[in-house]
């Protein structure tokens, strides 16, 4: 794919002032994946790089904000946490159209499929060690040396997640789904109370984390959500993997995980406990329930934006067809939270 109606001659313009280094002749591909953010392959004289963007067109408010996720990654690139090396971001939407910025190219790939069937039990065991232990490693950076201790606003951070994915559901809402409205009745009236603050990444799963070849984990990549929150937001979402159904995605329900090498969702609660010090187990079934909200309203966003014909995903309008799936589903995990 090309770089849909982005200006190539302003931007190379823009490129060769902007980042040190940068020569072309370019070309410029969009990647499959990412349908929040476009996302590009730079490909020039003087290398690789990554452009990510705001979509076209009308937006919600708060939503693609790619001028946060850069000014993240900046701030835990010196800290030797594994992010790409971000170059530079242009907040003048006249040059292509929208915001964006560029980052190097992180050596590696993304593994959509969570039974990694490229690796062998040994390999896979240390991929997902990896895994947790990296999310324990940022939950354990302190926001305010980093420069981030404004990056959140105070308060219970699942509570103002709550009241977010509630208001992003509503401006986008496209049917009447009566899970979504049990769920939007129950979820405020039964948040945990947050025993601790950290960086969180906001959409940390396996296909969002670059391995190398020989499975050493290269980069953390989409940081779009990322803001300082509960870490138990981060983890219980990565958790739900644990939970989801093995169809080809990230899910690992029905799998024999010793016979693979991977985890079980109870070795990695006793992991990521012990790394992080933050308590998990026992808890889960809430937080299962709000990560399935959140997503419900996130594949909403999505589907509104087929609707509107500003989706980039490739697959964007089959991925619309899971919200009422979601929805049921978090419904269930609400229903053993107590609901």
């Amino acid at each position: 794919m090309s770089g849909d109606s982005i200006d190539q001659e302003r931007l190379g313009h823009w490129l060769e002032a902007n980042v040190e280094g940068f020569g072309g002749p370019f070309e410029l591909r969009k990647f499959p994946s990412g349908q929040s953010n476009p996302t590009y392959r730079v490909t020039a004289a003087s290398g690789e790089y990554v452009l990510r963007r705001k979509p076209f067109g009308p937006l919600l408010p708060s939503a693609h904000a790619v001028d946060r996720e850069f000014r993240l990654i900046a701030a835990l690139y010196p800290l030797d946490f594994p992010v790409p090396e971000p170059l530079a971001l242009c907040g003048d939407a006249e040059v292509i159209g929208a915001i964006f910025y560029v980052m190097e190219l992180a050596k590696g790939r993304c593994y959509a499929d969570g039974a990694l069937p490229d690796f062998d039990p040994a390999t896979r065991r240390r991929m997902y060690d990896q895994l947790i232990d990296t999310l324990s490693d940022l939950h354990a950076i302190d926001a305010e040396r980093a420069g981030l201790g404004d990056f959140g606003k105070p308060g219970n951070y699942f509570e103002r997640q709550v009241m977010r994915w509630t208001r992003q559901y509503r401006d986008s809402e496209t049917d009447y789904l009566p899970e979504m409205e049990r769920l939007i009745a129950f979820l405020p009236e039964t948040v945990p109370e947050q025993s601790r603050t950290a960086v969180v990444h906001g959409d940390y799963r396996i296909d969002n984390v670059l391995f190398d070849g020989d499975g050493t984990l290269t980069a953390v990549i989409d940081w779009e959500l990322a803001t300082l929150g509960d870490p138990l937001a981060d983890f219980s979402y990565l958790a739900m993997q644990w939970a989801m159904p093995a169809d080809g995605g990230a899910g690992l329900a029905g799998l024999d995980l010793p016979a693979l090498g991977i985890p079980t969702l109870g070795d990695i609660v006793a992991r990521y406990s012990e790394r992080s010090g933050v308590p998990v187990a026992g808890q889960l079934d809430w937080y299962f329930a709000y990560n399935l909200f959140r997503l419900a309203g996130i594949v909403q966003g999505i589907k509104k934006r087929v609707i509107d014909g500003t989706a980039s995903h490739a697959g964007a309008a089959e991925m619309a067809k899971r919200v009422p799936m979601l929805a049921q589903a978090a419904w269930r995990f609400a229903e053993r939270a107590g609901a």
